[in-house]
């Protein structure tokens, strides 16, 4: 698995996920907030494997 989430791109999906997952666990979203786990785990791990689908990659390109 090569990174293909970048900087700007990783931290978003963090706190997001986190957002998502910390709304769930308090009671304010239903059980739907969980699906930020997603979000949460590709920008951690920092490769999504949707982005090579679409042929995307938001990682700087190394010269």
């Amino acid at each position: 698995m090569k990174a293909n989430v970048g900087g700007i791109d990783k931290l978003l999906r963090i706190v997001a996920g986190a957002a998502l997952i910390g709304l769930t666990l308090s009671g304010v979203i239903g059980m739907w907030g969980w699906i930020g786990v997603i979000p949460l785990a590709t920008g951690l791990m920092g490769w999504c494997p949707f982005y090579p689908l679409l042929g995307l990659n938001s990682c700087p390109s190394k010269s």
